[in-house]
Parts: C-alpha cells; structure tokens; sequence
C-alpha cells in the first residue's frame, strides 16, 4: 500500500502507516487548534512539531517577544478587472473559515495582525491573467492575515511574492466554492536575513481543484505549513513543492492534508537540493483519512539532493488511515547525494563540469518547474537555480 525509502546520507527519515479507531486533525500538536495564543504554551524545542526547528532563529515569534512595527511590510495586489480587493478588519466573518491556527506562531499571528486582504474571484468567473500579491519586507516585525476566495465554478491563478526583508507571520486561507478551480504559486525570495512562518489553509468545495506550489529560495529561516481539507466530495488538491537551502539556511515545509470527506484525491511531491555548511531543510507530511472520508486516492513524495557535505535533511512522511474503503493510499520519501557518474557521463561529451552539473539539477527539477504554470515564474526559478550553483563554485 506505501513506499517508503531513504538514504542515510546528511538525512534522518521515517515513515508510519496506522490504522486508527480514534484520532483528531491534530493528532501529533501537543495543543488543539485555537485561534487564542494563550491556548498554546510556549515551545521549549522539544515537542513534535518543534523538534526540527531553531527556536532563537524565529527571532520571537514563538514566545511573544516579536512586537509588530509600523511600515515593516509592503503588500501590493494587481488583478484582471472583475476581481475584488478589499482590505478589511479582524470582525469581518469571512476570516478564518479555512482553518484554526495549529501552532503558537500562527495563533500569535491571528492576534496581532490588524487589517486583513481579501480577494474574491466571483462566481463562474474565469480569469485569463494571474492575480499577483507582491510582499515585500521592509525590516522590522509584521503579522498579516490574507484572504483568497473563489466562488462557485470560478477559476484564477494567484501568485503571491515575497521579497526583501522582515520577521513576518500569518495565516493565509484559500476557500473554493463548489467546482471551482485555484491555482496558488507562493514564491519566498526574501533576503538572506528574513525570518517568515505562515500557515496556509486551504478549503476544497465539492469537486473543486486546488492546486499549491510552494518554491522557497531566500531567507534565514522559513517555515511553511500548508494544510488542505474538504468542504465536500469530489475535490482534488495537489501540492507541488520546490526549495533550495543554501549554506546556513533552515527552511521547513510541514503539510498536512485531511481527507474529511469521501470521494476525494491528493498528490503531493516536494523535491529540495541543499548546498553549503549547514544547510537544512525539513519535510513533514502528513495524510490523515477520516473514517467517513470512503474512496479516497492520495499519495505523497518528497526527494532530496544533497550537492555538498555539510548539508542535512529531515523527511518524514506520515499517513493515517481510519477507513479500509479507500482507492489508494502511499508515500515514499528518498534523500541522496549528487551522482558523481550522472556528471561524469556529461563532462565525457564534452560539457564543462559547472554547465554538466547544472543539467543535473535542473533535470531534477524539470518535472515540477513544468507544471508551475506561470511562464516569468518558471524563467526566474531556473535563473535562480543557476546563480545559486554559480554561486557554490565561486
């Protein structure tokens, strides 16, 4: 039913695969969701969910320390006419309807931000141009809130940006109304210094599509969390994935899809090439089919490609499954180095080693840069792929 596979190689990598009686969405949290961040003590490093990450290297955001400063960060929507862009305040009911904050940074972030964006793609609307978010951090400390709604047989891409520098938390929430189809590309290309923790949540309508893609470059420290859930039968989600960590980088991706309803499909795959002293980047996903949620089909991969010593990976897929009326359910996750013999067949034929071990990379990523599906994005992720390789040997 699973595959699970690792190489031992800078990484450590389990998997589990239950059958369980009894269980709640947040069954590995060692608080329940709440939107209140007193709800949530503070994380000592020690529990599940904190285990992999740098506490001192959030820079306060997990124990209230982190004080929001005026002008810390920059948001700029363009979107094709029809759509609507609102900025709204915290008493507006379509907040929050996606999802609970299930940690203390993203219940830190529901308390503190102040005004929220909203955009709203109306009914049977189909846009022919990307809804652009630009964030750009301006130094200091932010928490935001953001809002991506789609009505009922409606369709959009929305790429969201993120550039410059800052300490920055939020919650981002997509609600797809039934037969509704959202493309999300969130792209973080923050400077070297930033400091970025976001919850996505994600709610699929009946026979909806929402498809992530999740492409972390930059930062000091970036912790995504996207999490997917099922307002009825019928929907699918595919979360695509695409990180480069990079010498003294942490970047963490933690999924967690929930299948609560029945008839419902998930892919995902996530592949990272690390470089550098260390160099970490974490992979958590987790799949949790409920017991009413008959007929699902979901599957799960993450690979790793370790470019130098010094780098390390942490990749741990998680399924749990409380109904045997299911289509499919496995995972598999895989870590490795930089094959020598791959460059060595290249450079044999006459190709110099840093354009040979360009092709390797790029070869690696070749599939899920194809289906990004935004033409700018896809060019500025292969430049960006190079200058980090140009920049290993320089």
């Amino acid at each position: 039913m699973a595959e699970a596979q690792n190489s031992p190689v800078g990484s450590t990598t389990a998997g589990a695969i239950a059958v369980a009686a009894e269980s709640t969405v947040a069954t590995r949290m060692s608080a329940p969701p709440s939107f209140d961040v007193a709800d949530f003590p503070v994380p000592h490093g020690r529990e599940e969910e904190w285990r992999f990450t740098p506490l001192e290297r959030l820079r306060g955001l997990h124990d209230g320390t982190a004080v929001a400063t005026g002008d810390s960060l920059k948001v700029d929507v363009e979107a094709p006419e029809g759509v609507v862009v609102e900025l709204v305040g915290r008493d507006d009911p379509r907040l929050g309807r996606a999802g609970t904050p299930v940690d203390r940074v993203a219940a830190q972030a529901y308390s503190s931000f102040e005004r929220a964006g909203v955009v709203t793609v109306p009914k049977d609307t189909v846009l022919t141009e990307p809804v652009r978010i630009r964030v750009h951090g301006q130094g200091g400390v932010h928490y935001g809130h953001q809002v991506v709604e789609l009505g009922a047989f409606a369709e959009a891409v929305v790429v969201v940006d993120h550039t410059g520098d800052v300490v920055t938390a939020a919650n981002v929430e997509f609600v797809l109304g039934d037969g509704a189809k959202l493309t999300v590309v969130s792209v973080q290309d923050w400077d070297d210094t930033a400091v970025h923790a976001a919850q996505h949540n994600a709610l699929v309508g009946r026979d909806a599509s929402f498809k992530s893609v999740v492409v972390t470059f930059g930062g000091d420290l970036v912790r995504m969390h996207p999490r997917v859930s099922y307002a009825g039968s019928g929907g699918e989600a595919e979360l695509i994935g695409l990180y480069f960590t990079d010498a003294g980088q942490h970047q963490e991706h933690r999924l967690l899809v929930d299948h609560d309803a029945p008839h419902c499909k998930s892919n995902v795959v996530y592949k990272g090439a690390l470089q550098g002293e260390d160099a970490h980047a974490v992979w958590i996903g987790d799949v949790l089919i409920e017991a009413k949620a008959e007929g699902t089909d979901t599957y799960e991969m993450n690979r790793n490609l370790v470019l130098t010593d010094g780098a390390r990976v942490d990749s741990v897929p998680n399924l749990e499954i409380e109904t045997g009326e299911i289509v499919g359910a496995g995972h598999a996750s895989a870590t490795g180095r930089f094959d020598d013999e791959q460059l060595f067949y290249l450079m044999a034929r006459g190709i110099p080693e840093q354009d040979a071990r360009r092709l390797v990379v790029r070869g690696f990523f070749a599939e899920l840069v194809q289906q990004i599906g935004v033409p700018d994005i896809q060019e500025r992720l292969l430049a960006r792929i190079d200058e980090e390789l140009e920049a290993s040997v320089a």
